[in-house]
């Protein structure tokens, strides 16, 4: 399998889900724009999104993607096919319960993630009203994450890839209804998450019935009674508190924000939104291909192979998020005003929004770096390390919160998440080298080198249009301000790649296949 074409592939697919989310999020702009029902908005998805993370795509995949390829591997088809049908059966049963739960007890959940919503009725209503819509959407996500990881094991990158689209096509559709039909309007987006997860697990279904891996529900008894379904839920309870741990300081965050004031939740979803981009464009379509073909080389003791594949990824990070993050952090505002500017989203929402992005900016490379190194953990079913400095991490970011955010106030909340992404992926590099398991290939410090001057030269050039560009003051010419912003991007893809090609960098150099 050509790993660059995969990843390719699913970062294509990938980029047609981050471009209806843009599409979504300039709709939600300007109708909620950085007020109330986004506070509410942003604080109730957090729950579920948090749980869909702990149960599902986190967690679950983690555990469950390496030892399906190692079943699929040593002992064949119809063994894969009832392990899968075990693991779904116990999935389902598990997260219906939770999800139920989860709409019962919404008002606590609220005051629990956004304690400071209890100074604002209206706000704390409607994040309870929101929440009780939203809950039982990681019980379709978890359904959509094992389906995932059972067409990921066999190659089948694109529909898990193109799912996230359909989330996006129903909240701006319901966005778009939202003021006419809908009282409150912010309940719209309840209603359109809990559409969205129903359309993303019906699009996997005949998905998995192509490759004859649709599975059969069973008894919950018969589910955990299946060794190989006890072996993935050891591997998950350290999973579970890695991704729970990197999640709890993101609602540790949201109360905090919550005390900020009007508008706090809402700049830092702004922000966060345009951070998914790259995020998920190299990050998630790198670790998406690189789990199984990691697990497989591990399991079949290629340790050659599974380390040139750790230096491909870690390159290709190199190669993409650094330029990303200078982007990102020089030109946030010229962003933020271009895509969201308008309707009830004022000029301070694009400056209060600027000032999270340029501090998660900072941060881009670490937080793309984890999804590479991790799972080189994950391939040896080792998830106890990254546990391990999940903790650390978890406890010197709140420490960062405490000296940051009396001082840059919802802003500090993203610097001290972007500091603690890159102590994150410090560590796991350091201890993947430690072990022996990944062996940088030779040639590191020409590349980081010649990245170094790319960079240079691009600094330099936002910077200087950065300085004389007033991108709030042309709310009133969007078609100039987002010309203005389409020069200045493509010349600093001229300038950076220009470089690199002068520098000697080729596409084929980025060439791998995995067997």
């Amino acid at each position: 399998m050509n790993l660059l074409r995969a990843a390719a592939t699913v970062s294509s697919l990938t980029l047609l889900s981050r471009i209806t989310g843009l599409v979504r999020d300039l709709i939600l702009a300007r109708v909620f724009g950085g007020g109330a029902a986004m506070d509410a908005f942003a604080a109730a998805f957090r729950l579920p999104n948090l749980l869909r993370r702990l149960f599902a795509e986190g967690a679950f995949s983690q555990a469950f993607v390496p030892i399906l390829a190692e079943v699929r591997n040593w002992r064949g088809e119809e063994a894969t096919r009832t392990l899968a049908s075990h693991v779904m059966s116990g999935l389902f049963w598990v997260v219906l319960v939770i999800s139920i739960l989860g709409v019962l007890f919404a008002p606590v959940l609220v005051y629990v993630i956004a304690s400071g919503f209890a100074k604002s009725p209206a706000t704390f209503e409607l994040a309870t009203l929101m929440t009780r819509w939203m809950f039982p959407y990681i019980f379709f996500m978890a359904l959509v994450a094992f389906s995932a990881g059972v067409l990921n094991t066999y190659n089948r990158f694109a529909i898990p890839a193109v799912t996230p689209v359909l989330l996006n096509l129903s909240m701006i559709g319901f966005g778009l209804l939202a003021e006419r039909y809908f009282e409150p309007p912010g309940l719209a987006l309840g209603i359109a998450v809990f559409v969205g997860g129903v359309l993303q697990l019906a699009l996997q279904v005949p998905a998995l019935a192509r490759i004859g891996m649709l599975p059969r529900v069973s008894g919950i008894r018969t589910a955990f009674a299946d060794a190989d379904v006890r072996r993935i839920l050891g591997k998950m309870g350290p999973a579970v508190f890695a991704v729970s741990v990197a999640q709890l300081s993101l609602v540790i965050n949201t109360n905090i924000a919550s005390h900020l004031g009007e508008g706090a939740n809402a700049w830092l979803y702004y922000a966060d939104r345009l951070m998914e981009f790259p995020t998920a464009l190299l990050g998630v379509a790198l670790a998406t291909v690189l789990v199984p073909s990691l697990s497989k080389a591990f399991s079949e003791a290629r340790h050659a192979d599974y380390s040139r594949m750790l230096d491909w990824g870690l390159r290709l990070t190199c190669l993409i998020a650094l330029p990303a993050a200078v982007g990102l952090g020089l030109l946030a505002e010229g962003l933020i005003a271009v895509l969201f500017q308008g309707g009830r989203f004022g000029p301070r929402d694009v400056a209060q929004t600027a000032l999270a992005l340029t501090g998660y900016a900072v941060g881009l490379f670490g937080l793309i770096a984890v999804k590479i190194l991790a799972p080189g953990f994950y391939a040896q079913q080792d998830i106890k390390t990254p546990v391990k400095i999940a903790v650390g991490v978890l406890i010197a970011t709140q420490l960062a919160n405490l000296a940051l955010v009396p001082w840059l106030k919802h802003a500090g909340l993203a610097w001290s998440i972007s500091l603690g992404a890159l102590a994150n992926a410090a560590l796991l590099y350091i201890g993947l080298r430690r072990r022996g398991t990944y062996v940088p290939q030779p040639g590191w410090a020409r590349f980081i080198a010649k990245i170094a001057v790319a960079l240079a030269l691009l600094a330099v050039l936002l910077w200087f249009a950065n300085e004389r560009i007033d991108w709030i003051g042309l709310h009133s010419a969007w078609l100039i301000r987002a010309g203005l912003l389409a020069a200045v991007l493509a010349a600093a893809m001229a300038v950076y790649f220009g470089t690199l090609l002068l520098l000697g960098f080729r596409p084929r150099d980025f060439l791998l296949r995995s067997k």
